[in-house]
């Protein structure tokens, strides 16, 4: 059962941690001008397989063991690193979730990605799989001691209020277009929820859900509001928003369906499993949608039994 806990506590954190949660800073970066030769030593001393070549305080690509071995290989003149290295890169925003990482390391399978800050274009640091990982564990830690403080107040929420019944909410106004404050509506819930001693499987679908539905306002709907009440049976959310509608709802559905244009799939979103990932969380889920009025969800998710004293 603790095990079975702390499962559903990481796959909370992916959807609000950020990847500068968990990207390292202090990065050995090379020159363009540093020759080839000059490689073997450079990695060698700092333990590492590749280093991103900066100039300026611009990323112009990666130089790797391999480039350098292929160097070896071909038997070329010392040549400077900008002729060899890498140029074709995939970077990852500082301010993107970190399931979306995870994704990253499951779609490119590279060992490491150079990550940026979006305000500024520049160079952040770098992230890997190790990264990820300590992240976790130390986001884990500092949750477990937190939790162990407040879970009287947590347990005794609803207990202590004097009504016949008590109909909780949470209202989160979501701007649209601004894509560098996705989330921050549904970290709030979930920190509520949690607040509340609310099961931490329940919070996670709540999080996955609302996530999805936040990102979904910023990207099509033109911002709109979260409304999220809870009993002491249910979880009732209502996302709304006045954007363009949706033509075909039964089309938006289907698992990959997406009409996300081209600057928001470069910044590795609109994949098209919003809503299939909200309807994996939900136990039940209504969407209705006008061309030219907006679109409204209907979320509802269980309370585990007895979870609210």
């Amino acid at each position: 059962m603790k095990r079975l806990k702390h499962i559903h506590k990481v796959k909370e954190l992916v959807y609000e941690l950020r990847v500068k949660d968990a990207a390292v800073t202090d990065v050995l970066t090379v020159s363009p001008d540093v020759m080839m030769s000059e490689v073997r030593s450079i990695l060698r001393r700092r333990r590492i397989t590749a280093a991103p070549v900066i100039k300026n305080g611009e990323l112009l690509g990666i130089v790797s063991v391999e480039d350098y071995i292929n160097w070896l290989i071909e038997r070329t003149d010392d040549l400077p690193v900008r002729e060899r290295m890498s140029r074709d890169l995939i970077t990852i925003y500082d301010d993107e979730p970190m399931i979306d990482a995870i994704k990253y390391f499951e779609k490119y399978r590279h060992y490491e990605f150079p990550v940026i800050e979006r305000e500024t274009g520049k160079l952040l640091g770098i992230i890997t799989k190790f990264d990820v990982i300590v992240a976790l564990l130390r986001s884990l830690d500092i949750d477990y001691y937190k939790k162990e403080i407040s879970e009287y107040k947590k347990t005794h929420f609803f207990h202590d209020m004097l009504a016949d019944e008590t109909l909780l909410s949470f209202i989160y106004h979501v701007p649209g277009g601004d894509i560098k404050r996705g989330g921050e509506a549904s970290s709030m819930l979930k920190r509520n929820l949690g607040y509340l001693g609310i099961h931490p499987d329940t919070v996670r679908r709540v999080a996955i859900a609302t996530y999805e539905a936040e990102m979904n306002l910023i990207i099509y709907g033109q911002g709109g509001d979260i409304k999220a009440a809870l009993d002491n049976t249910t979880i009732f959310i209502e996302v709304t928003d006045k954007g363009p509608g949706i033509p075909d709802v039964d089309q938006a559905l289907k698992p990959g369906y997406s009409t996300a244009s081209d600057w928001v799939r470069e910044l590795g979103f609109g994949a098209g499993m919003g809503f299939p990932n909200i309807q994996n969380c939900a136990d039940k889920f209504e969407i209705s949608s006008k061309v030219g009025q907006g679109t409204v969800l209907k979320i509802s998710i269980p309370l585990e039994q007895n979870e609210i004293k």
